[in-house]
């Protein structure tokens, strides 16, 4: 039969892809191996593997902690009873019970097939046995994996493990009625998750401890995840508020430095208006003076004052010696004639312009 006809008419689920319960026990062994020995052992303890391995009509049983075995009892295919002690009293939780044959009664080959058989490899082999090796899939016990990718990824380069079916069934048979029915048949030196049973001879396992099992277990996780989480998680909140309330106390900040600055500003200026203030003379005491140091028969017209700088115009009989008058004034300096004195022949006066700087004597 060609590979084609036997590809056309698969129906069944791939060996390639893992059942769900695959899936976690591979998950529970990969976990375990991140601990270190003593909790491993500890914790795969809870669940060992029973391994029965037959040596003709006898058999020795082990308890299986993840590799490390430890002899416990030996099993008689003749005996009717001798299967029952395996499980005395039901008190210990097997994970697996393993059917382990001996190496030389499995026939080990290695094939090239395409690599469009993967998904479906051993619907294929099922179909193709016949004519792979000298055996009928009722004739043998077999379980294949892919070992290799070759051309490229055109082929691949299978592995298949055949067993007769004698060598296995008696004590498969012995076993079937116990309560620790063999679920896993493998053999020495065997592949990891090798298993020459086929899918509808391996027992169905009970779904509500296993589901219990793994609740429980996820349930772990969750409250690992969350020791480890919420310190972080309160952290980020406290961070969270701490940010928040720095910006609050910098946004107060920036109001009280802006009120200062203000404050400060206002300061300044009512500061500068008063030293404006103090250093501009008072009108009175420039006229006083003016009134002292002036002579008789001098009129003051009109007087302007800007910046210190005053301006006086008016009429004296003897203009010209004021210069010499003002200057004696306190305060007073530079005095000047802006222009020439001229002569009033109606009154014969003088008139004078007049300019000096005057700054109060009370001004520092």
């Amino acid at each position: 039969m060609a590979l084609t006809d036997a590809l056309s008419r698969l129906k069944q689920p791939s060996l390639s892809a893992s059942s769900l319960g695959l899936v976690l026990a591979r998950w529970r062994r990969q976990w375990l191996d991140c601990l270190p020995r003593g909790p491993r052992l500890w914790l795969a303890s809870r669940h060992p593997d029973l391994v029965i391995a037959p040596r003709g009509d006898s058999a020795e049983v082990f308890r299986d902690i993840i590799g490390e075995r430890q002899l416990i009892g030996a099993l008689d295919a003749r005996a009717a009873d001798s299967a029952l002690a395996i499980d005395a009293g039901g008190k210990q939780a097997w994970s697996r019970t393993i059917l382990e044959l001996p190496a030389e009664v499995v026939l080990l080959r290695r094939l090239v097939l395409p690599a469009q058989v993967r998904d479906h490899l051993r619907q294929v082999l099922t179909y193709e046995l016949d004519r792979l090796t000298p055996f009928n899939p009722a004739e043998v016990f077999f379980d294949a994996r892919v070992s290799a990718l070759l051309g490229q990824g055109s082929k691949l380069e299978v592995e298949l493990a055949l067993c007769p079916r004698e060598r296995a069934g008696v004590w498969l048979e012995t076993l079937r009625s116990t309560p620790t029915p063999v679920t896993t048949l493998t053999w020495a030196g065997a592949w990891p998750e090798a298993n020459l049973l086929p899918a509808e001879a391996r027992p169905r396992p009970r779904r509500l401890p296993w589901i219990l099992t793994w609740l429980l277990g996820l349930l772990v996780v969750a409250l690992l995840a969350a020791v480890l989480i919420t310190p972080l998680w309160q952290r980020a909140h406290e961070q969270q508020r701490l940010t928040q309330a720095l910006r609050g106390l910098s946004a107060q900040a920036q109001e009280v430095s802006e009120v200062r600055e203000a404050l400060e500003r206002a300061r300044l200026g009512s500061v500068a208006v008063l030293e404006r203030k103090r250093e501009y003379p008072r009108m009175t005491e420039l006229m006083l003076e003016l009134t002292e140091l002036l002579p008789d028969g001098t009129w003051v017209q009109t007087l302007n004052y800007r910046d210190g700088a005053v301006d006086i115009r008016g009429e004296s009989t003897q203009a010209t010696a004021l210069i010499g008058l003002l200057e004696r004034g306190p305060g007073i300096d530079n005095v000047t004639f802006r222009s020439p004195v001229m002569q009033i022949d109606a009154s014969g006066n003088e008139r004078f312009h007049i300019a000096f700087d005057y700054r109060s004597m009370e001004a520092p």
